[in-house]
C-alpha cells in the first residue's frame, strides 16, 4: 500500500513525454539525456512521481510499435528509479513489464486493462476511463450519463484489480479522453463522488484543449496550449480541494505550490 507522503498535501505527478508528437511538448524531451535532465528538474521542483510515456495518447495519435516504445521508455525509467518514484504511462503489457523490471512502481494505464501486470509484479496501478482510442476518441463522444458511466466503468476495473491482488489501485476519470468540454466540466464537478468510492483518485487536466475553450483569450479565441498554465493550476486546485489525491501535470513547480496551499492530508507515493 502507499506510504505517507513527507508533506501533508496532495501528490503531484510530473509528465515526461519521451515522444516526438505529444500535444503539448512533443519532441522537447524525446532524446534520452534531455528527458532525464527534465525529470531531475521536476524532482527539484517537488514532483512526487515522474510519469514516463513513450507513446502519445493525444487525439489522432498513431500507435507506436512495442520495440520503439521500449527503446524510448526503459532507459529513462532505469536512470530515474533511484531518485524518485517512477510511473510508466503505457497500454502495452510488454512495455509495462519492462518498465517495472527497470524500476517503475506504478503503471499509469489509459486502457484500464493492465491490472494483471500490476498484480504479478506487486506494483501500483492507475485505471483511467477512455471512450474509444486516440485515433477516434474525440470525433463524437457521447454519453447518456457521463458521470455515472465513467464511475461504473472505473468501479468495475478497480474491483477486478483488487480481486486479482493489486493493493494500490488508483482511479482517473480521463479528462479529455473521449469527452467534450461539457463532459469534462461535469466530471470535474462530480469528483467528490469518485473520491467517496474510497479509491484514491488521480486527475489530469494540464494544458488540455477544453481549457482553451472554457477559458478563452480576451479576444474570445481558444487559448493556445502554451498559455494554459492558469487554467491548468485552477482546475488542479479545484480537484485537490474535492479530495483528489494526485494531479498529473506538466508544470510541476506551480502545481506543488498550489498543493501546499490546499494542504490536505494524503497518503503518498512509494518509491
Amino acid at each position: 500500500m502507499p506510504q505517507a507522503a513527507s508533506e501533508e498535501r496532495p501528490l503531484v505527478m510530473g509528465i515526461l513525454n519521451v515522444t516526438p508528437d505529444s500535444f503539448s511538448d512533443g519532441g522537447e524531451w524525446f532524446e534520452t539525456d534531455r528527458a532525464i535532465r527534465r525529470a531531475h528538474e521536476m524532482i527539484a521542483e517537488g514532483a512526487d512521481v515522474v510519469d514516463v510515456g513513450g507513446e502519445s495518447t493525444r487525439p489522432g495519435a498513431d500507435p507506436v510499435p512495442v520495440d520503439e516504445e521500449l527503446e524510448r521508455v526503459v532507459p529513462v525509467v532505469a536512470a530515474l528509479a533511484g531518485h524518485v518514484r517512477v510511473s510508466v504511462d503505457t497500454t502495452k503489457p510488454a512495455v509495462a513489464e519492462a518498465a517495472v523490471e527497470a524500476g517503475a512502481t506504478l503503471i499509469n494505464d489509459v486502457s484500464a486493462s493492465l491490472w494483471p501486470v500490476a498484480a504479478r509484479h506487486r506494483v501500483g496501478w492507475v485505471a483511467m476511463h477512455r471512450q474509444g482510442t486516440p485515433a477516434t476518441m474525440q470525433r463524437r463522444p457521447e454519453y447518456g450519463d457521463v458521470v455515472g458511466e465513467v464511475s461504473d466503468m472505473l468501479m468495475d476495473r478497480a474491483g477486478q484489480a483488487r480481486a486479482a491482488g493489486v493493493d494500490e489501485v488508483w482511479i482517473d476519470p480521463g479528462i479529455g479522453f473521449g469527452k467534450t468540454a461539457e463532459h469534462n466540466l461535469q466530471l470535474l464537478g462530480a469528483l467528490d463522488q469518485l473520491v467517496a468510492s474510497g479509491y484514491p483518485v488521480m486527475v489530469g487536466t494540464s494544458r488540455k484543449s477544453f481549457l482553451g475553450v472554457v477559458a478563452p483569450t480576451a479576444e474570445g479565441a481558444t487559448t493556445p496550449v502554451g498559455q494554459r498554465l492558469p487554467a491548468s493550476v485552477a482546475t488542479a486546485t479545484w480537484a485537490m480541494e474535492q479530495g483528489v489525491r494526485m494531479v498529473r501535470v506538466h508544470d510541476v513547480s506551480a502545481t506543488v505550490q498550489a498543493a501546499r496551499l490546499v494542504g490536505r492530508p494524503t497518503t503518498g507515493a512509494r518509491r
